[in-house]
């Protein structure tokens, strides 16, 4: 017996020593917030330091260049500058103020302090003909504002009135740091002796031994319905082993990428009905829709554009998930109002301020900036200062 005692406190000093100075355990202090009714187990817990953290680094927002100032009477970038096919109808003072912005949105501090890149702008434009689309990077970053619009006009039920900017991804980078690759195959991740794609604890399943890939399956137009169970006896479609895994593996990246854990959205002695659940998860379900439909219709096409070293391990285009713009936090950078400043981002409707660019149907235009930095969702159409320069244009 007192042999049995010495291994118990032995046990228990190195299992003490581990929580206070191991990683993969939450020291205290921690912070638990009720989210449901007493005894339900609806609460978020989070260590602090970890939260205060990620406040700090989402709350660096830059500034506008200065102030918006409505012009009604001034020419429109259209008509001072050639091959505007996006932000034409803008006025040309307030697109040469959003040049400016984005160029500070996505383009790298180090690209735009190179005397060669004109503070940024040489990133997405030849210098010696503005109006040219040669450099992907100002072909991809036309169609990211058309993205931008089309967030803030139609998909208000998850980013309702705060809205995006390129910014709100990139934050200060040609790529967003959680940039996604759906259907990473046998080249990438091998089964481990268990079922395809799993066991190879991976941030796109918050290191879990789940399914490597919970974006192609869900984050695209036309997915498999995201479930657990069937809710209808002997369904059409059944839950199998394989989709449950595979939800899983989509809710543990959800819960990673907004840094909460699953009663931030359900509840848990039911996590299935609705009427139960907290209004995060129609939030939540909204962004799931939204997630699939801008990688079906703006990011996945660009694939023909993008250099060989921004494509995915088996050739894939990069997409976004949650966590390219949460970040690890439930609202992306705190919550700051970053579309308020600009107008012509968050249109009324979608079409009110920009016309129907797309992607060119050739790989003619896909030639890369001359720095060490290249863009996979650059949204850097930086001709700013420019402006004055050529009376050429922009994107």
């Amino acid at each position: 017996m007192k042999s049995a005692g010495i291994l118990a406190g032995v046990v228990a000093f190195f299992l003490a020593f581990a929580m206070i100075f191991t990683a993969g355990w939450d020291a205290p202090p921690v912070e638990a917030t009720q989210t449901g009714y007493r005894g339900s187990g609806m609460a978020q817990i989070e260590r602090a330091s970890v939260i205060d953290y990620l406040r700090e680094v989402n709350e660096n927002v830059p500034e506008a260049p200065y102030p918006y100032e409505e012009d009604t009477e001034g020419p429109t970038a259209g008509e001072v500058y050639e091959n505007v096919q996006v932000l034409a109808n803008v006025p040309a003072s307030e697109f040469n103020r959003m040049m400016l912005a984005i160029t500070e949105w996505v383009v790298p501090e180090d690209v735009r302090n190179d005397p060669e890149m004109a503070g940024g702008c040489n990133y997405c434009h030849n210098p010696t003909n503005l109006a040219s689309d040669e450099l992907y990077t100002k072909v991809v970053a036309r169609r990211m504002i058309q993205m931008t619009q089309h967030i803030n006009a139609n998909w208000s039920d998850h980013v309702a009135e705060t809205g995006v900017t390129c910014y709100t991804c990139h934050r200060g980078n040609a790529v967003p740091a959680n940039v996604s690759f759906a259907g990473l195959g046998e080249s990438t991740y091998s089964n481990g002796g268990g079922r395809p794609y799993q066991n190879t604890p991976t941030a796109s399943n918050a290191y879990t031994s789940l399914p490597t890939d919970p974006f192609g399956p869900y984050l695209q137009a036309n997915a498999s319905n995201i479930r657990l169970q069937n809710m209808d006896g002997w369904a059409a479609e059944p839950a199998n082993f394989e989709a449950t895994e595979a939800t899983y593996a989509l809710m543990m990246h959800i819960s990673d990428a907004l840094g909460v854990n699953c009663t931030f959205c359900h509840n848990t002695r039911a996590f299935s009905p609705w009427e139960q659940s907290t209004a995060a998860r129609t939030t939540a379900w909204h962004g799931i829709q939204m997630a699939g439909g801008l990688n079906d219709e703006y990011l996945y096409p660009l694939e023909s554009l993008w250099p060989e070293n921004r494509l995915g391990p088996d050739g894939q285009a990069p997409g976004l998930s949650c966590a390219t713009c949460h970040n690890g936090l439930n609202r992306p950078l705190n919550g700051a109002a970053m579309s308020a400043d600009w107008p012509y981002l968050r249109p009324a409707s979608y079409s009110d301020f920009t016309t129907t660019a797309q992607v060119p149907a050739t790989e003619e235009a896909a030639s890369e900036p001359e720095s060490g930095a290249t863009d996979a969702e650059s949204d850097a159409e930086s001709d700013a200062d420019a402006d004055d320069a050529a009376g050429e244009d922009e994107e």
